[in-house]
């Protein structure tokens, strides 16, 4: 066959396997995971929820919190997704959650987005006044008291709900529920006017 002998061919650059095949450098690159807020406006209807969960589940990507709520349109939803996941990973969630059907808007919230929790948690009720003093701190408030326990909410940061948990730790903790992070961009931007 006529053309240069196969030490005489042009090399392409970069690496190459044991094969010849290129080696991707950023594909063999090691990204610590981080934590993301996606916010996705969806439509509201049933079985929303379990897509977007389902393709969570199918891709492996680790979901910290999800919460979900109706928005100023009837027709819409919002979904607070929180993640743990490397670089290459939150990408790909924003991605394919833009690839589903119902789905309207996705955006990676700031960190300087305003997010709120909301915790239940349930303690004895043999001091009363002591968890009412701990709840203050905390700027909670009793919602159900009997005799046996006492059962406060606090709404906060992540880090403010995990602190007054440890506090109230001293009266026994019975039950925590806690919701999930929702959030919102500060400022006037909005995910509806990003569409």
């Amino acid at each position: 066959m006529p053309g240069p002998a196969p030490d005489e061919r042009m090399r392409p650059k970069g690496r190459r396997n044991t094969q010849g095949i290129r080696v991707d450098p950023e594909a063999e690159v090691t990204h610590e995971p981080r934590q993301a807020v996606l916010s996705a406006l969806v439509k509201h209807r049933p079985g929303v929820l379990s897509e977007v969960s389902a393709l969570f589940s199918r891709r492996q990507f680790n979901i910290e919190s999800l919460t979900v709520g109706p928005t100023v349109d009837d027709d819409t939803a919002r979904m607070t997704i929180l993640i743990e996941e490397p670089e290459p990973g939150i990408d790909q969630a924003k991605k394919q959650l833009r690839k589903l059907v119902p789905v309207i808007s996705v955006r990676e919230l700031e960190g300087e987005a305003v997010r709120r929790e909301l915790a239940l948690v349930k303690v004895s009720g043999e001091k009363p006044d002591d968890v009412n003093a701990v709840a203050d701190m905390y700027n909670g408030q009793a919602v159900d008291a009997s005799t046996d326990s006492v059962t406060v909410e606090i709404t906060g940061s992540k880090q403010k709900i995990d602190a007054a948990i440890e506090a109230f730790k001293q009266f026994d903790v019975q039950e925590i529920v806690r919701t999930g992070a929702a959030a919102l961009e500060r400022g006037p931007k909005t995910l509806e006017k990003d569409v």
